[in-house]
């Protein structure tokens, strides 16, 4: 009986953080396994990249009036279509390192909780982020999705950072 695969969730935004976090993890925990043509991997991992869609809600607050409608509706759109972007650019990436047996999830929520919530649906075992490098005034004021991950995800948690590039 072959024994289940621990999980390892890695988030997925539209930025360059993100893909970095997730061609680093390929690279550095996937690159040395031996891939078939059946889709089938012998890595130690299910992968489950999750992207977390904002709410419409989120992005314009609870302002009332006549046509929000029209922009709550526009908002919805782009949403999608960001996280289609986000999903197929982060596919591409698995394709080109030859990791094809990967699971998306698109969740409509703050990407805080939901990369937590996620880690605990799946009992995941690892969860992977990237990090924007923001200062201690720029990460109170955004907060921080890798601090807070870091703090409340039920796994171990790997914060992976761009290097800076010296001048």
């Amino acid at each position: 009986m072959a024994e289940e695969k621990s999980v390892m969730v890695v988030g997925i935004e539209d930025n360059q953080h993100s893909f970095y976090a997730l061609e680093w993890t390929l690279d550095h925990l996937f690159k040395n396994y031996n891939y078939n043509s059946n889709n089938n991997n012998n890595s130690l991992f299910k992968l489950v990249l999750v992207h977390a869609k904002p709410t419409p809600a989120s992005i314009i607050g609870l302002a009332a009036g006549p046509g929000n409608v029209e922009v709550f509706s526009a908002i919805e759109t782009d949403l999608k279509k960001i996280a289609a972007r986000v999903t197929e650019k982060a596919m591409e990436i698995c394709h080109a390192k030859s990791v094809n047996d990967v699971v998306v999830e698109v969740v409509e929520g703050d990407a805080r909780q939901v990369l937590c919530d996620v880690v605990e649906k799946l009992h995941a075992s690892i969860l992977v982020v990237g990090c924007h490098g923001y200062g201690v005034i720029k990460r109170t004021v955004l907060g921080s999705v890798s601090d807070y991950c870091a703090h409340h995800a039920h796994c171990s948690v790997m914060i992976v950072k761009k290097p800076k590039i010296k001048a």
